[in-house]
């Protein structure tokens, strides 16, 4: 029986039955099978996917809702891939029309290596800010953030989600109470018994990602990464917004170093929402 055509195959839902096909295809782009991420995003999010009829997956994608349940006005697309074998036949194309085609009205977002964003500026796609990731071994030095940090606890969540509302300018409930089971650590910044800031870093191969990370100010956003960073053995890794630039000279200077560069785009809203000068990272580029 010949194989069907590319085009013919269909787009189908992914589920947590997908995981293992999910890492395999990263695995196969040279990406590391980060299963961690991949079953936090397909159980908050929506996963896409095409199956290969000789097994696994030609493509996949998810695409994180924020809002409104049922009427969301934020959908951040991720984890966009393609098999190696299939790669350059147009099926990353047909998966985000897709995606549009089915997020309709919804203004949605993602996070574009200098190789994928030619493929969402033809869709339509803008770019509206960029990202730097930095990796490497926290050393701590020089004069310590004067802002008081603590472990987060459960009567913080509600907080915790307060401000993240305020500050990404949608409700994201759904992940942010995620992130206790998610996250090796939950961390807050307060003063005078307010909420000011608040990160999580979440293990990810050998590495643990920083983020989200929404401060009040950089003093802040400096305490709470060397809050984690005093905590783990582990190198951290973190991608925060260019326009924050004494965060990214300070992270340098303990020992990370930039690794890559992300374009931020958006598709039917000129910039995102929220105040940009308080959101320092992302949980994820996968997820926004």
């Amino acid at each position: 029986m010949p194989t069907p055509s590319l085009t013919h195959l269909p787009i189908r839902r992914l589920t947590l039955r997908d995981l293992t096909a999910c890492a395999d295809l990263s695995e196969d782009r040279g990406w590391p099978r980060e299963e961690h991420k991949w079953g936090f995003l397909l159980t908050a999010g929506k996963g896409y996917g095409i199956d290969d009829p000789e097994g696994g997956l030609v493509a996949a994608c998810v695409v994180t809702e924020y809002g409104a349940w049922g009427r969301p006005d934020l959908g951040a697309i991720g984890m966009v891939l393609v098999a190696e074998r299939h790669a350059r036949q147009g099926v990353g194309r047909r998966l985000m029309r897709h995606v549009v085609s089915v997020m309709g009205t919804t203004p949605l977002t993602l996070h574009a290596t200098p190789n994928g964003r030619p493929l969402y500026e033809e869709l339509g796609f803008k770019v509206t800010g960029r990202a730097e990731m930095l990796r490497g071994r926290f050393t701590p030095g020089g004069r310590e953030p004067a802002v008081v940090t603590r472990a987060a606890t459960a009567e913080d969540l509600p907080a915790i989600v307060r401000l993240d509302e305020e500050v990404f300018g949608t409700d994201r409930t759904p992940l942010i109470t995620r992130l206790p089971a998610f996250a090796d650590q939950l961390r807050v910044a307060e003063e005078a018994g307010r909420l000011i800031g608040y990160t999580a870093a979440w293990p990810n191969m050998d590495t643990h990602v920083v983020g989200p990370l929404i401060a009040r100010d950089t003093e802040t956003a400096k305490a709470l990464i060397a809050s984690l960073a005093a905590r783990t053995e582990r190198p951290l890794r973190t991608d925060i917004d260019v326009r924050h630039e004494e965060l990214l000279d300070w992270a340098k200077e303990r020992g990370m170093a930039s690794v890559a560069f992300n374009s931020v785009m958006t598709y039917g809203i000129p910039e995102l929402p929220g105040d940009w000068t308080r959101r320092f990272a992302p949980l994820t580029v996968a997820a926004g």
